[in-house]
Parts: C-alpha cells; structure tokens; sequence
C-alpha cells in the first residue's frame, strides 16, 4: 500500500487532503499539533502529534519512508529545506504554496496593493508562466516564493509539485472571507454596499478542489508549479447571491462604481480593483485534473461551519485572526451614513 504523510493535516486543506488520499486507497499519517483527528476520515487514517518547526519530530513521522508528503503549512526556504532534507526517504512532495507569488509586468503584487496604483494588472487569465516575486523572508508572499525557489531548485533532490492556491474556502478555516455576508444576513442587514460595481473577481479555491490536485499529484511525481483554483472565478456580487441562496433570505446590493469610498465600506474581503484569475490548463495538461466542485455546490457545509462557530459569540471571539486582519468588516454606522447619504 502506498503511504502518504500529511503536514498540517486539522487545516482546513488538510482534512479535505487526509479524507481524499485515504479514500483513494492511500496509508495515511495525519501530523499536526494536536494530534486530532476528523470526524470524517476513515478509521484507517493514523493520527500523530508534531510541530511543524520540530524536524526531528517531521523525520519521526516519515519513519523508514514514504511514498509522499503533504505539506501545507510550509512557508520560507527553512521549511523548504526540512522537506529535502528527507529526500532519501520521500518519493515526492506536494506542498501548498499561493497565488500571491505572482508579480505583474511592472512589478506590482499583493505586497505593493496599498501603494499608489500599487495593485497589479495581471493578465486574464494568469499562467504559471507568470513572474513571480523575488524571495525572501519579508511577507508572507515573498516567503512562499523562497519556498519555492528551494524546493524546484535542481539540487533538491525530491520531485515536488507546487499548488498556487486562490481564495480558498470551506469549513474550518480561521479566516473565512464567507463571513463577510453570512454575518450581515444573521444581523438582518438588508442592504450592503459593494465595491467597483460588485464585479471583483478574486479566484476562488475549494477545499475539494484542492484536495483532487494533491490527490492527483501524489499519484503523478513531478517538479513543477501548479495553479490551484475554482473552474470559475465568482463576482463579489456572485458569491454574495449564492451565500444568500444558501441562507434562503434576499439582500439588495448597494453597487458602488469605484473603489471603497471609505475602508469599511463596501470593502469585502474578494473586493480588488484589478482581477485576479488563474488559468488551470496545466493541471488538467499535468494530471488530467477535472474540478469535482464549483463555488457553490458545497458552500452550505461552508455556511453551517461558520454559524456555529458565531452561535452565542461576538465574532471577533470566534475568529481573532480574522478580526486582526480585517478589523472594520462590521462598521454597521458608517454603512448607513453612507448609505442614507
């Protein structure tokens, strides 16, 4: 029997990759820093305990060898170089990496978006041919690029595929941009303003999705950069219908024709001035890939993880980081200044 382990595996990625390459008849080892295991998994899967920074725990893990490791909490060149360091005992890695690594003809990427005209104009849509920022340990974009740098480079010595990952979503995640409208539905918001006319497009990534492309990597070694997205790229406007399908209520959408008139209003976490959409040909080129879900086929399970997890708590309680993040989500007053103005 072929034998994966999974780095990371109680994410949000990592419960849909551990259920998905257990399904397909792979050994299973679920690491993480709990050592917990999902309801949802088979009773084959086996459970351990590790930190990610740990090598001698990540080596432990690997024990004699394995066929593939999955990784998806790998950032910067040290991480890369824990998993080479295994070469000897791994056949292939699949580690996730981001679309965020992607730089425009002018330099521009996600680092540069709240410079002036600091947003970048990728083309439509983007390849895997496309630059890519220049590494280092500074962001959260320029670490995923030395990343991959290490990791693709020659030497390495282990066959790797990197997935680029859009917007991703579904349950259990710690920052899920859906709360932007479940939460607005759950108060009884009636009206929500949305940016450059509603029509940003931030591309989406199922967790399913992503689970299919490691799947499918794992069966096929290879060295190469992948991106890993929805077969569409929803509008704002379009996810914002869809979650209010879902939660069976009908909102109006206030479109404003521009960009945020302040930063709490009509900002959603998808709202970008330029978009943002991968091209998927490779995947299905490389692997044979065929998306098993679009945005809104699972996006209830999505909505139901997120209403419990609000269930009888302040929202920033339920998700401090994303309160961190995005702070202003919730500025209902100014909304309605706006709005009534």
């Amino acid at each position: 029997m072929r034998r994966a382990v999974v780095i990371g595996a109680t994410g949000q990625i990592g419960r849909a990759a551990v259920g998905a390459l257990a399904r397909d008849g792979w050994e299973v080892t679920a690491l993480s820093r709990s050592g917990g295991r999902d309801e949802g998994w088979p009773g084959s899967v086996r459970v351990a305990r590790a930190d990610r920074e740990d090598a001698g725990a990540l080596a432990a893990a690997v024990g004699d060898g394995c066929e593939v490791v999955v990784d998806v909490v790998a950032f910067g060149a040290a991480h890369a170089r824990q998993l080479t360091s295994l070469a000897d005992r791994v056949g292939s890695a699949v580690v996730i990496s981001s679309l965020s690594v992607y730089e425009d003809d002018k330099g521009r990427g996600f680092d540069t978006q709240e410079e002036p005209d600091g947003f970048p104009q990728y083309p439509v849509p983007i390849t895997e041919e496309q630059r890519t920022v220049r590494p280092g340990e500074a962001t959260y974009s320029t670490r995923k690029a030395a990343l991959e740098r290490e990791l693709l480079a020659p030497e390495a010595g282990l066959p790797v595929t990197l997935l680029r990952a859009g917007a991703v979503h579904g349950p259990h995640s710690p920052m899920p941009r859906e709360l932007y409208f479940v939460k607005r539905n759950l108060d009884g918001r009636t009206r929500r303003a949305l940016a450059f006319g509603g029509e940003s497009r931030f591309h989406t990534a199922s967790v399913h999705n992503i689970a299919e492309l490691i799947r499918l990597a794992a069966g096929r070694p290879g060295a190469r950069a992948l991106n890993a997205a929805d077969p569409d790229a929803p509008t704002v406007a379009g996810i914002a219908r869809s979650i209010d399908a879902v939660m069976g209520v009908e909102r109006e959408d206030v479109l404003l024709p521009g960009p945020p008139p302040t930063p709490t209003v009509g900002a959603t976490p998808w709202s970008v001035p330029a978009p943002v959409v991968c091209d998927m040909a490779a995947a299905e080129r490389e692997l044979g890939y065929r998306p098993p879900v679009r945005y809104a086929d699972r996006l209830a399970e999505t909505v139901t993880w997120i209403e419990r997890q609000l269930s009888g708590r302040d929202w920033r309680e339920a998700y401090p980081q994303m309160a961190r993040v995005y702070g202003g989500l919730f500025d209902y007053a100014a909304e309605d200044a706006f709005l009534d103005a």
